[in-house]
């Protein structure tokens, strides 16, 4: 079995992070979230992985390489326009030959893996096999509909009108067959192929499709408040590390993580949380749910909840919450205004903030 991830989207949701970075590289607990992906096709027993790229290609390609630090055999194939899940299979077509595949959008997160999904598809040898989510506004997902046997019966793409509140999680599992569906479709009303209309017109030939809801934790990574929420439930699985300096006037309280080079002095940081190599912690602060990556600094301030990418800087800043701080950027104090912060910074930034 193949894999085919896709990296090639433009990550409008979280812009303006994404203007300087690929969305599927923004970390999360200080790991870039595609590589959670990675990790999960090669526990799923998956060797062979075609990464999808677009615009972001050569950032994508540095950060992943030749897929051996993952035990995978990387190829990339090259998606000129964000044209659809759909047409993501149709220029692999080459690459998957007849192999069974799974589709994996490279922004999305699994708790728990795919490995049980991956096992049943080979037991059961559906064409087509979906994971599918209970959601509250299905609106702005792929909606599946099933009988009363919980077979999948129809499936749209952001319907107005929901048939159900039953969400497509972005993990596919084809056959080839998929192949004769996508090479028989038009362009939606988006101007894209969609996966969905594939899917549908295997269940209109006959063609078996099946399905897994899921009742584990699943989030799609494309908006900054889903990007919080997956870096608090990926802290929750930190097991406390010390490798950097701490000094005494300093306390660590729960799960915290200081790696080699990071120090720590004067300032208090309860857990979960994690201090990247080479950050400076002076005189502030940091509450729980909140990853500082590398080469950060951050002196009297308090930030909490928060994920703070690499070589950023915060000084003097009262307090941080509920906030993404791009690379470089940098937060400083500005004359006395009302007292709320919340940040979404794009890289190289500088923003003055009142104390």
């Amino acid at each position: 079995m193949k894999a085919l991830l896709l990296a090639g989207g433009s990550g409008s949701r979280l812009r303006p992070i994404t203007h300087t970075s690929a969305k599927q590289l923004v970390p999360v607990a200080n790991k870039p979230v595609m590589f959670y992906g990675l990790e999960a096709l090669r526990d799923a027993g998956v060797r062979e992985v075609g990464i999808i790229v677009g615009d972001t290609a050569a950032e994508i390609e540095a950060a992943v390489g030749d897929g051996s630090a993952f035990g995978l055999d990387v190829t990339y194939l090259r998606q000129e326009a964000p044209l659809g899940l759909a047409h993501a299979v149709l220029i692999a077509r080459d690459y998957l030959g007849d192999d069974d595949f799974v589709m994996y959008l490279g922004d999305n997160f699994v708790v728990g893996g795919i490995a049980d999904l991956v096992e049943r598809f080979r037991a059961e040898r559906p064409h087509a096999q979906i994971m599918l989510t209970r959601v509250s506004d299905p609106r702005a997902f792929g909606v599946a509909e099933l009988d009363a046997d919980g077979r999948v019966v129809g499936l749209e793409e952001k319907p107005s009108e929901p048939k159900s509140d039953l969400a497509l999680v972005g993990v596919y599992l084809f056959g080839p067959a998929v192949h004769d569906a996508v090479a028989r479709l038009k362009p939606s009303a988006r101007g894209e192929l969609e996966i969905t209309d594939a899917i549908q017109w295997l269940i209109d030939d006959g063609r078996r499709v099946e399905s897994t809801v899921i009742t584990g934790y699943w989030k799609d990574t494309g908006n900054v408040t889903d990007m919080l929420e997956v870096n608090r439930l990926v802290l929750e699985g930190v097991e406390p590390r010390v490798r950097g300096e701490v000094d005494a006037a300093s306390e660590l309280i729960g799960r915290v993580v200081v790696e080699g080079g990071a120090s720590v002095a004067r300032s208090r940081i309860v857990g979960p949380a994690v201090i990247g190599a080479g950050t400076r912690i002076r005189d502030s602060y940091v509450g729980p749910f909140t990853s500082v990556d590398r080469d950060c600094a951050i002196d009297r301030s308090e930030i909490e909840y928060s994920i703070v990418l690499r070589g950023a800087s915060i000084d003097g800043v009262g307090r941080i919450e509920c906030s993404l701080i791009g690379r470089e950027a940098r937060v400083t104090p500005a004359p006395p205004v009302p007292r709320a912060h919340r940040l979404v910074l794009g890289d190289h930034s500088t923003v003055q903030v009142s104390r």
